[in-house]
């Protein structure tokens, strides 16, 4: 059985997100959406939220489950018998920063590959802080992310809203 991990903050999950997702479900018999403790942003939603959220995203995804996990990815990736990280490339500036920290993945686990998916043309542009944005700025972004996670930002924004 072959096992990856798609580790990130996902604050949110976007349809990018989903995307790769699905890409990687043909290739992998266990995909695990692995969503990250420690971030080092400032994130809309907590470590439990963002976990609920994805799990509610990717409900349709049979080979997909979704694990919190706190500490480095290689180190989970080996917790989970991982024979590959996943991790998405939109631009030529993801480029640089994907290579570098597959490189020190690599270097830290010699036993885990970095597969690179690039979304599809549609999604090439999404982020989840732009996304943060526009829905902060009332913006509409039906087709960007999943209908759950619209619904979490919104609430979630009219709570801060409310104090």
């Amino acid at each position: 059985m072959k096992t990856a991990i798609y580790p990130g903050t996902f604050d949110p999950i976007t349809n990018g997100h989903i995307d790769i997702l699905h890409k990687a479900s043909k290739l992998f018999d266990r995909v695990i959406l692995a969503v990250a403790a420690v971030t080092g942003k400032n994130t809309m939603f907590n470590l439990e939220e963002r976990t609920e959220i994805c799990k509610e995203a990717c409900s349709h995804l049979p080979k997909v489950e979704v694990i919190s996990f706190d500490g480095l990815s290689v180190e989970f990736a080996d917790s989970m018998s991982a024979d590959a990280m996943i991790r998405g490339l939109r631009a030529v500036s993801d480029f640089e920063y994907e290579l570098s920290l597959a490189l020190m993945n690599k270097n830290l686990n010699n036993q885990i590959e970095t597969v690179f998916f690039v979304p599809d043309n549609k999604y090439l542009y999404l982020s989840s802080t732009m996304i943060r944005q526009i829905v902060g700025l009332q913006g509409d972004v039906k087709e960007m992310i999943p209908q759950c996670v619209e619904k979490a930002m919104k609430k979630k924004l009219e709570r801060k809203n409310a104090k």
